[in-house]
């Protein structure tokens, strides 16, 4: 007897039927939106690198959250430029400075956002590093007790998660200890850890002003791109020292990473869709090489299935447009 053939189409036949049988959904609370926050500027500076992507002033960023949570955005990441910048980052852990502003200007008016506080110096050093540099390079302990003040600012200010972003080596248990010792246990942390020396930063350090004095790189404190292990063994021993998430960056260049943690961790993982992967689907929609609405949802389908639990992505508020249509 000839076996019969299956016929796959049956099920892909409609966009209503593919619709009911969707393997992989996004919602509008899998999405985390970055904001760039400068304390210099009284209206909104767009990011040429970054098609959509603005440095806003505080007071029109906390406008912006709340209308994003009015279409359903339920978390958001937070990145601060101060007007003065020193060689510590001093400026990071100000209880007056415009990320501080901003998170308590959010919680009074959206308190169930959830609010990420990037928690790093590149973007308060005047050298743009992510840490303390000393004669013999980066001083990764020194640089652990600025990151305990700046997660102290933070929390103080009523920041739900704190996201140290350095990759230096026991920030997470270093953070945890200090939030603990504080009282602030109910703050989390999002650790980056396995975070890439990637090619694909460089619009984000446009935006927030973490490249133009950089001296030398940062490839000797974050993940080679030929790593598949290191980034096992970093976001395990992120999870001993206390993260609550732990996070995949870039996403979309590193797909397998993300599958491969997710069948082996039970923690949430979060992927970031980071600024030259947005800035890269942002060209292909201006020279019509695809459809924005396809290859934006495409591209974070793809996080998804792969088995992120949240996304960060630039896009957030485009995807909310395109869920809601």
């Amino acid at each position: 007897m000839q076996q019969k053939i299956k016929r796959f189409h049956t099920v892909r036949r409609t966009l209503g039927v593919r619709e009911l049988l969707a393997e992989t959904r996004i919602d509008p609370s899998d999405l985390i939106w970055p904001l760039f926050i400068r304390e210099d500027i009284a209206a909104p500076v767009p990011v040429p690198s970054m098609p959509g992507v603005f440095q806003y002033p505080p007071d029109i960023a906390i406008n912006e959250v709340e209308t994003a949570y009015r279409s359903g955005l339920r978390g958001v990441l937070i990145f601060g430029i101060p007007r003065q910048k020193d060689a510590h980052g001093t400026s990071a852990w100000n209880p007056q400075g415009g990320v501080q502003t901003v998170i308590k200007g959010i919680k009074q008016r959206v308190p169930n956002i959830v609010i990420f506080a990037d928690c790093c110096l590149c973007e308060y050093t005047n050298h743009g590093h992510c840490g303390i540099l000393t004669t013999r390079g980066l001083d990764n302990d020194a640089t652990l007790d600025c990151l305990k003040k700046i997660a102290f600012s933070y929390a103080n200010a009523g920041a739900d998660f704190i996201a140290p972003s350095g990759m230096m080596d026991g920030a997470v248990q270093a953070i945890r200890q200090s939030l603990d010792d504080a009282r602030h246990n109910h703050t989390g942390i999002l650790a980056y850890s396995a975070k890439y020396a990637s090619s694909l930063y460089g619009p984000f350090r446009d935006a927030a002003g973490s490249g133009t004095q950089f001296i030398g790189d940062r490839k000797h404190h974050q993940i080679a791109p030929t790593q598949r292990r290191e980034a096992i063994l970093e976001t395990v021993q992120d999870i001993s020292e206390g993260a609550d998430l732990v996070m995949v960056k870039p996403g979309m260049m590193y797909l397998d990473i993300i599958r491969e943690l997710r069948d082996q961790i039970k923690t949430p993982i979060v992927a970031y869709q980071v600024s030259g992967e947005y800035s890269m689907l942002q060209l292909a929609i201006k020279h019509n090489l695809a459809n924005d609405r396809d290859i934006i949802m495409e591209s974070v389908i793809s996080l998804k299935r792969a088995g992120a639990d949240l996304i960060i992505t630039y896009a957030a508020r485009d995807i909310l447009r395109i869920l809601s249509s």
